[in-house]
């Protein structure tokens, strides 16, 4: 049955590639080279726009570069650049990604498409431009070299932090010091907040470290892996020295993509309310949907999983490492002061700039990796001075980090390379003047982007597939405005979306890490966060539509959060009131 399933789905998969290709070559109407019309085309020498005659071949003099002797314009290769067709390759990964849910091979498929389009259907044209233009030439752009250098390290890092024990000796203190549910839940949130660099750090770290610390309490592990779930992602989103916060900043434009990512936080509705809803959940005793019936059977039962216990053959391993708590903050701590002092250094901080301009001009990927490298040198100097580990060991990290970290860089590789190839077709163009000419639903553009975020994310199961689709297209629809308010809400709405859908996703890395960690039941884990996940969306949704409409009429949009937020409580409070009602 299964080989079936697989066949069929292969089946379904080449049929739809040939039937993408047979409509553009009908939508093509022949040799691109001969078609009549006109191409626009962006000045190589002054960036402005300006046109090609297509049907004679020749190259119009920019207007700009003219008096100084140059060829202002080129003409396109491609017979579809600007052109409905120049969104294909990113249409077909997200078509493929909803129908396999598998990512790498979906953007593997739409950089070829976009290749083959590039090349006018020459073979040797599109494994040319999909290899050399594409996957080699972003894995050469010293940007993302920088990036993935960063990731790699940080990879490293988490595995010296797990193996010097620094995590259990949190656990150890945790255990002694919190006395009541709701401490060992709100230690639990501000460990996942603590933990900002890395959400794959993130979950592996805070279910071994409270899992025994909330079984004392009869915290039920659905409701543990709640908590993880909704402090990794979630948190890694918001913090501008994070795994995350790289990813995004090398999927924008010019370079700008950390200012743009700091810009983007306090409209990050999803992350902030998210929360919002966890501090709030805790406090008000304020539980729903089925996590309510989890949580009453672990206060009153003392059964922390309701039935279903995937775990129960596995021992829980006497931790009798030396690590202290320090083994945990201090390197965590050296490695953010120092991508602060990297980043204010590459943003010119040292030449003579004030630190805030520094800050929003530092090319992230420089600062990062400069940054992280310290963090890193100082982690194997420290851990050595204590003897946390031998040398051996330590050296054994390397090779352990850079496999826990390669899903992260083939997922950013092909984002960047597709990138390459919708730019290499000209849809920044397009995009821009399609949304352009629908300028009446502007204000809606936050809460779309937003849910076409979520939906792409739930289907793939990956944030950072859906950033690399998603946020260049966002940007491209205001490229002549590029700071405005309106462009930073529909990036930020993206990055809500994307990690909305992740957290909902049961095919989500990080759902089944979370799972994994708290030791829950992985199908129990997706149904008690659903309910929580949606109605924040919800009410994330309702915020993003006000910004929208109060950025139009010229309001600031950032007037919305406090409108979410209250949303939010007052959602809690009704949830609190039934319950009390129905006792």
């Amino acid at each position: 049955m299964r080989k079936r399933r697989s066949a069929g789905l292969r089946t379904v998969i080449l049929a739809m590639m040939l039937l993408a290709m047979v409509c553009t070559a009908f939508a093509a109407g022949g040799d691109p080279t001969e078609l009549t019309g006109t191409k626009y085309i962006e000045c190589p020498d002054c960036g402005t726009m300006g046109v090609v005659l297509s049907d004679e071949g020749q190259a119009v003099p920019c207007g700009t570069c003219a008096d100084s002797g140059y060829v202002g314009y080129i003409q396109s290769p491609s017979g579809f650049f600007n052109s409905p067709m120049s969104l294909l390759p990113p249409v077909i990964a997200i078509a493929l990604a909803l129908i396999t849910k598998e990512v790498y091979s979906s953007l593997f498929i739409g950089i070829l498409v976009g290749g083959l389009l590039y090349s006018n259907f020459s073979f040797e044209g599109t494994v040319l431009h999909a290899f050399s233009d594409g996957i080699v030439a972003s894995l050469s752009d010293g940007y993302n070299v920088g990036i993935l250098i960063f990731l790699v390290i940080l990879g490293v890092m988490v595995c010296l932090m797990n193996k010097a024990g620094g995590s259990a000796a949190f656990g150890r203190w945790a255990k002694k010091n919190i006395k009541s549910r709701a401490g060992v839940q709100l230690a639990t949130i501000v460990l996942g907040c603590l933990i900002f660099i890395d959400d794959y750090f993130n979950c592996l770290t805070v279910g071994s470290v409270m899992r025994p610390v909330t079984d004392k309490q009869n915290v039920s592990r659905a409701k543990l892996a709640y908590l993880i779930d909704a402090t990794a992602a979630p948190i890694c989103i918001i913090a501008p020295i994070s795994s995350w916060a790289a990813a995004v900043a090398s999927f924008a434009e010019d370079g700008q993509g950390l200012n743009l990512f700091i810009k983007a936080i306090p409209y990050n509705f999803y992350a902030l309310l998210t929360v919002v809803m966890m501090v709030g959940m805790v406090m008000m005793k304020a539980e729903f949907g089925p996590m309510a019936r989890f949580e009453k059977n672990a206060l009153e039962k003392g059964d922390l999983f309701s039935g279903s216990n995937p775990y129960a053959m596995l021992d829980e391993e006497n931790d009798e490492s030396k690590g202290i708590v320090l083994d945990l903050v201090l390197p965590i701590l050296v490695l953010v002061v120092a991508c602060v002092i990297g980043m204010i250094y590459s943003g010119g901080f040292f030449s003579g700039e004030n630190f805030v301009d520094a800050f929003s001009n530092s090319d992230a990927s420089v600062g990062l990796m400069l940054g992280s490298a310290f963090g890193l040198l100082f982690a194997f100097v420290y851990y050595f001075v204590r003897r946390s580990m031998s040398f051996k060991e330590m050296m054994g990290c390397i090779p352990e980090g850079f496999k826990a970290m390669v899903p992260a860089i083939l997922i950013l590789t092909f984002a960047w390379s597709l990138k390459g190839m919708t730019d290499s077709l000209g849809a920044k163009y397009f995009v821009r003047d399609l949304v352009r000419s629908a300028s009446g639903i502007q204000m809606l553009l936050p809460v779309i982007v937003f849910v076409v975020g979520c939906l792409l994310a739930f289907a793939t199961g990956t944030s950072w597939g859906t950033f690399g689709i998603l946020i260049p297209i966002v940007q491209n629809v205001f490229t002549d405005t590029p700071d405005a308010p309106l462009v930073i809400i529909c990036v930020s709405a993206c990055m809500a979306g994307a990690v909305c859908g992740d957290h909902c996703s049961p095919i989500s890395d990080t759902t089944i890490m979370a799972s994994a960690g708290a030791q829950c039941d992985h199908v129990n884990h997706v149904s008690t966060q659903l309910p929580y996940a949606i109605s924040c969306a919800v009410i994330a949704g309702i915020t993003y539509l006000a910004a929208g409409i109060l950025v139009t009429v010229g309001a600031p949009g950032i007037v919305s959060l406090p409108i979410g937020v209250v949303l939010m409580l007052g959602f809690l409070f009704a949830v609190k009131s039934r319950r009390v009602d129905a006792a």
